[in-house]
């Protein structure tokens, strides 16, 4: 590799590196891209930063990660992103991209398209009491904000990742459950039934077919928002949908002993459920899979217990999301190429980032793993690297497949055998989209 991209690929040994690393009986795979992603920085500093979070993402295998518009404030218009870049500029120890803030203040998104984001991000639902300034500019609330909005970033032409549950249902049925008295954990669930999420993903499919904009699916749980992705993707609508691990490795049953450490929004669903979103990454249909990592502290956490609907929903994923993948691999429920897709490829192919992210070609960017496939490992999360540590309860004293050996980024470690490598952070760049499109590369070298 010369100047942090890949020069050759090949079994002779036609060129000599200044370094060499002997991976024999070790997987190389194309670094990961996660897009997914929560950093509260600057928020909540204390429940991770882009430096603690993104080392984490680094142990894990990512290299790449596409951050969330939701913080204090989030980027909603240009001057709160370049103060976001900036900041994870001092301090990421991978490349990172983000997602603009989609909401009713659409005057701010020709404007963010060009300052080079990723993509954009909304939520169907008005800003939570006391975390307005959290979500400003993040919510298209009713069908007609839905509609302008969508409206709004198809003239921008980058594609809308969407959280797509039926507000007014889960606002209805969170209210008749706690007049009732329920606070457990399976309220949780009952308050966010799948009908939620598959109407709101029916009627986004509908207008997105009619303004002809790439639409990304977040955190798809139900079988049945899958198969009409999959009507639509056959029909020639671009369409991407993205699941998260806890939908296809955890069920209601086995996360109910968790209690509020497995409090997702959308929740986990039943083991039918479970089982039923398999044969859609085997198909095509789920695009990636998202680590929706986001930390949170113990005590925000442990206020679950007594009432699960006072308790934040989400948890930490980076570590444990390639091993999953790799398990899955070795228990021979997918192939490695197909996890291979999820985990890289087939993200920097939506987001077009590929072939130079997501792919060991020559002159593609030499971001790749060394992982161990061969032998398993114990998830202990007092080794985790994010601050979320506390929280990673949901795949504690599991034997898993996958530990990444190291990581490397644009041609330089950052990651080796359970430490940092020196003066990483900071070496991670901002992948700025608009140049990509005229200079033909993200980065300016």
């Amino acid at each position: 590799m010369d100047e942090g991209r890949i020069v050759y690929i090949g079994k002779d040994n036609l060129i000599v590196g200044k370094k060499e690393m002997d991976a024999d009986g070790d997987l190389v795979l194309p670094g990961g891209i996660d897009t997914h992603v929560h950093i509260r920085e600057p928020e909540m500093c204390q429940r991770g930063t882009f430096q603690s979070e993104t080392a984490a993402a680094a142990a894990g295998g990512i290299t790449t990660i596409f951050e969330m518009p939701i913080s204090a404030p989030p980027q909603y218009c240009p001057e709160i992103l370049q103060k976001r870049i900036d900041t994870a500029s001092a301090q990421s120890y991978i490349d990172f991209a983000f997602y603009g803030a989609a909401g009713r203040e659409t005057q701010y998104f020709k404007a963010l398209a060009e300052a080079g984001i990723i993509g954009f991000k909304t939520f169907l639902f008005s800003p939570l009491p006391g975390r307005d300034q959290e979500f400003r500019g993040t919510c298209m609330d009713d069908d007609g904000a839905l509609w302008q909005g969508m409206r709004a970033v198809a003239e921008t032409g980058l594609t809308l990742a969407v959280h797509a549950e039926n507000d007014a249902i889960i606002q209805r049925c969170t209210a008749a459950l706690r007049n009732g008295g329920r606070k457990d954990f399976a309220a949780h669930g009952l308050s966010r039934p799948p009908h939620a999420e598959v109407q709101a993903v029916e009627k986004i499919i509908r207008y997105a077919s009619l303004l002809n904009i790439p639409v990304s699916f977040c955190h798809v749980s139900c079988p049945e928002s899958l198969l009409m992705i999959k009507k639509a993707k056959a029909k020639g609508q671009r369409i991407f949908a993205e699941t998260c691990p806890q939908y296809l490795f955890l069920n209601e049953e086995s996360a109910l002993g968790y209690g509020p450490y497995a409090k997702f929004n959308p929740p986990i669903r039943s083991r039918c459920h479970q089982e039923e979103m398999w044969p859609f990454l085997l198909d095509g249909t789920v695009d990636y899979v998202g680590s929706d990592h986001g930390a949170f502290l113990f005590e925000e956490k442990e206020r679950g217990w007594d009432d699960i609907f006072n308790a934040p929903a989400g948890s930490v994923g980076f570590e444990v999301r390639l091993p999953l993948l790799m398990t899955a691999v070795k228990e021979k429920k997918i192939s490695l190429a197909k996890a291979v897709d999820l985990l890289s490829r087939q993200a920097a192919q939506v987001f077009d980032l590929h072939p130079q992210k997501g792919s060991l070609l020559p002159g593609a960017d030499a971001d790749l793993i060394i992982v161990d496939v061969k032998t398993p490992f114990i998830v202990k999360s007092s080794d985790f690297l994010t601050n979320g540590r506390e929280i990673a309860r949901l795949y504690e004293g599991q034997a898993l497949y996958g530990k990444v050996l190291h990581t490397m980024v644009r041609g330089r470690f950052v990651y080796s055998r359970g430490y940092l490598c020196e003066s990483g952070a900071g070496w991670g760049k901002y992948i700025n989209t608009s140049l990509l499109q005229r200079r033909g590369s993200c980065f300016s070298w």
